[in-house]
């Protein structure tokens, strides 16, 4: 942590929670993204940003960074950034993909939770919004990233039984915070001021289109969809055989579901874009869910799609044991971090330290891995040994949600983990000592393959400089290429 004071996060104050109300609001009553999307796009239309929401690298050969969901200014989210410099730090820009800052995105929590974190990061930043920047109608992500101060208070809510009720999301949502242009300049001044750190992103969605790759962002706003028109955006920047790769506030495919995204007006979907063979996507990568998950999938046409969750870059952990053994891809192909078994026992321990039942609830992670192989039929992951569990082990691992191989998924039994909503359930699952469980990407694009590593953080001392790779994977460019 920086040695002046940080102040602390913590999802378990009422008043965070109630800071977040919009996404409330916008489940109830309509998500107003779409059309304040709409609104900020056209003022950067008129404003001239480069057409097609483009920008152009020359390089054929180029590394980035890429994590999602980062912004809780605490230690999970510091534990995370000597890592990044030590693998990372070389790259010519990173991406955050997904939740900017908790709770609510105001310009105002910029400076302890991007400004400062990432002083030391020498290249440029890109972003696409997640859920929460957009709680305050995405006027601090557009400050930040665009350059662009707008009015972000919704027009209305319309349209059937809601039309009556109106006046109530009106009062509910909740308005951007204030700061001011010179405030929000002596902070960017002093923690990223240098010339190699400045950019300007086109707008809330764009694409980093390279000799060998082409890299398109979208904005999925509060609920997960995209407006008509950034969905003809998206098929104009799609079109053509350049391999191209999605980055996605909301991952496409996740928890072994999948979640094409919907489209406003329109019975086709996101992955329908992404799928169809004449775009020539080689991966989808999303945040959202806070750990790392990877399906390579096997389309139609013969290619494999990489659909990646990389939201594990500061936030609370999203436990991976409550994830079924797959059936979109065969298990021994999916990978995630944690593991099954890791995740299973750090739940169990806090579980147990809630609860005042250790002796109970705990697990270490032979035990939870041994539990997890029993209730999933698979593999025992990381060396460990396929001994059979204990009736307690048992016990935990149907507790907190670890589904059955012999269950149909309607039956499962996922409690407290998945049957609480994520609001809720977050300040259960945050906590700030290590282990973390954090992760980020590292992507190094060729002119024939890009390599993709995802580089696992403890918050360990051990860890610290030299992260273990979780995972690595290449894919080929070339029109002969080839998954591995």
């Amino acid at each position: 942590m920086p040695d002046d004071n940080v102040p602390g996060f913590s999802w378990r104050r009422p008043a965070v929670l109630w800071r977040s109300r919009n996404d409330v609001v916008a489940r109830l009553f309509g998500d107003p993204s779409n059309a304040l999307r709409r609104r900020c796009v056209a003022a950067l239309g008129e404003r001239g940003a480069p057409a097609a929401f483009t920008v152009h690298k020359k390089e054929t050969e180029f590394s980035f960074v890429l994590m999602g969901d980062t912004g809780e200014g605490d230690r999970s989210q510091y534990a995370v950034v000597p890592p990044l410099l030590s693998a990372g730090k070389d790259t010519d820009f990173l991406v955050v993909a997904s939740d900017v800052i908790y709770p609510t995105g105001d310009t105002g929590d910029y400076e302890n939770k991007f400004f400062r974190p990432y002083r030391d990061y020498p290249g440029p930043i890109y972003a696409v919004p997640g859920n929460h920047d957009w709680y305050d109608g995405l006027r601090g992500f557009l400050r930040v990233f665009c350059d662009l101060d707008i009015d972000c208070t919704p027009d209305g809510w319309r349209g059937g039984w809601r039309s009556a009720l109106s006046f109530v999301p009106r009062l509910l949502w909740r308005r951007s915070g204030k700061f001011s242009d010179e405030q929000l300049a002596k902070i960017r001044a002093h923690y990223r001021g240098a010339a190699s750190q400045r950019n300007v992103q086109p707008g809330p969605y764009w694409a980093i289109d390279s000799p060998a790759l082409r890299i398109i962002g979208i904005d999925t706003g509060i609920t997960g969809s995209i407006d008509r028109d950034q969905a003809a955006w998206l098929r104009e920047v799609s079109a053509g055989p350049k391999p191209k790769m999605l980055v996605t506030g909301k991952p496409l495919y996740v928890d072994d579901q999948h979640r094409p995204g919907v489209i406003e007006g329109e019975t086709g979907t996101v992955d329908d874009i992404v799928r169809d063979p004449a775009h020539n996507y080689v991966a989808a990568i999303g945040g959202d869910i806070h750990n790392y998950q990877r399906y390579p999938m096997p389309l139609d046409d013969g290619r494999t799609m990489q659909y990646v969750v990389a939201g594990g870059g500061g936030a609370y952990m999203h436990a991976t044991h409550v994830i079924p053994k797959t059936i979109g891809v065969e298990e021994d192909t999916f990978r995630c971090y944690p593991l099954r078994g890791d995740s299973l026992s750090r739940y169990s321990q806090l579980y147990g330290r809630w609860f005042h039942l250790p002796k109970l609830f705990s697990l270490t992670p032979e035990e939870a891995t041994a539990a997890v192989v029993h209730r999933l039929g698979i593999k025992p992951g990381r060396g460990y040994n396929g001994h059979a569990p204990s009736r307690r082990a048992r016990f935990v691992a149907a507790v907190l949600g670890v589904p059955h191989v012999k269950w149909r998924r309607t039956r499962y039994t996922r409690l407290p983990v998945r049957k609480v909503p994520q609001r809720f359930r977050s300040e259960l699952a945050d906590w700030d000592r290590p282990p973390f469980f954090k992760s980020f990407l590292r992507l190094d694009v060729t002119g024939d393959e890009l390599r993709i590593r995802n580089f696992g953080v403890s918050g360990c001392g051990d860890h610290e400089h030299r992260p273990p790779i979780e995972d690595e994977f290449v894919i080929r460019l070339r029109p002969d290429r080839s998954d591995s």
